[in-house]
């Protein structure tokens, strides 16, 4: 057996223990959630984000579900209440828009009080199957890592207190890992910066996105070392990624009893829109690390990126 295909059968051992692994409830003493944690989902009227909707009201938990377009989110809503899970909330977001976003914030103040859980989940890519352009580069580093940053900006001021700790799960992606073996970022210094986390900055970050987009401008991005493979796409997630980080470094400083953990997690290539359906993980295997990570009870586990319900290097 090659060592493709060994990766392969590892891969697939570890999705059917993943599989066994969901069908053994929580145990009461477990369960640091009831009927009264609240959490938001983004881009939920669908794929993995409804998926992840469906997991986690199916544990228990109050859901808002999310959607840049409000017809389409109520339809979602109510095809999960109608299938038992009448926990299930929604209201229109759309993370490109400050305005939506103070607006869903004041709904979720006056109707929640606030939020436990938070799932970064909205986002878009371009291209589809082996394409590689940066053409839509700035919508993709707007919605995938701005959007992003907005969001948490805006809901952290309303995530409620508790022993357990609110919990941020940002939804990423393999190709923006530092370190890749196939789309790894060819800038040394640049590596060697958004490596080491005592000194890594929102500005370096912010520094950094801005460099890309100038470059893309100016057409000289291919010469500069960013990743070859959905290039754009992938340093929106090389940038969420490098946000975690910061923020669970910044959060860290929070007294007890006001904890925010933050991760990330790459669900894997899902048969979705987002891939053109061409995925080889299904919808209910992709979200179920992102509802491990928002549900983990007592672990105080923070700044770090996950894959199929392990740790992986950033």
């Amino acid at each position: 057996m090659g060592h493709k295909e060994k990766s392969k059968d590892r891969k697939e051992k570890r999705l059917q223990q993943i599989s066994l692994l969901r069908t053994i409830p929580y145990s009461d003493h477990q369960r640091w959630w009831s009927k009264e944690t609240v959490a938001v989902v983004t881009g939920g009227n669908r794929g993995i984000g409804f998926e992840i909707c469906r997991q986690l009201a199916g544990h228990g938990v109050t859901v808002v579900l999310t959607s840049r377009d409000e017809s389409v989110g109520v339809e979602s809503a109510k095809f999960l209440q109608e299938g038992g899970l009448t926990e299930v909330a929604c209201n229109q977001l759309d993370i490109l828009d400050p305005s939506s976003i103070n607006q869903f914030a004041h709904w979720l103040k006056e109707n929640y009080g606030g939020l436990d859980i938070l799932v970064n989940n909205a986002g878009v890519n371009f291209n589809q199957g082996s394409e590689n352009n940066v053409e839509n580069a700035r919508n993709v580093i707007d919605t995938n890592y701005y959007g992003t940053k907005s969001m948490i900006e805006a809901m952290i001021p309303l995530m409620k207190p508790s022993a357990a700790g609110a919990r941020i799960v940002n939804v990423s992606s393999r190709l923006g890992r530092l370190n890749g073996k196939r789309n790894r970022v060819e800038n040394d210094a640049l590596r060697e910066q958004l490596s080491d986390d005592e000194s890594l900055t929102e500005e370096l970050i912010d520094g950094m996105i801005s460099n890309f987009l100038q470059q893309v401008e100016d057409g000289s991005w291919r010469s500069e070392g960013w990743p070859h493979s959905f290039t754009d796409y992938s340093v929106s997630k090389l940038a969420v990624n490098a946000y975690t980080r910061f923020l669970a470094r910044k959060f860290s400083e929070r007294p007890e009893g006001e904890k925010i953990y933050i991760n990330c997690y790459c669900p894997g290539w899902v048969k979705t829109a987002l891939t053109g359906y061409s995925g080889s993980v299904t919808i209910e295997q992709g979200a179920d690390t992102a509802v491990w990570i928002a549900l983990v009870p007592d672990q105080a586990i923070t700044g770090k990126f996950f894959a199929e319900r392990r740790e992986i290097n950033f």
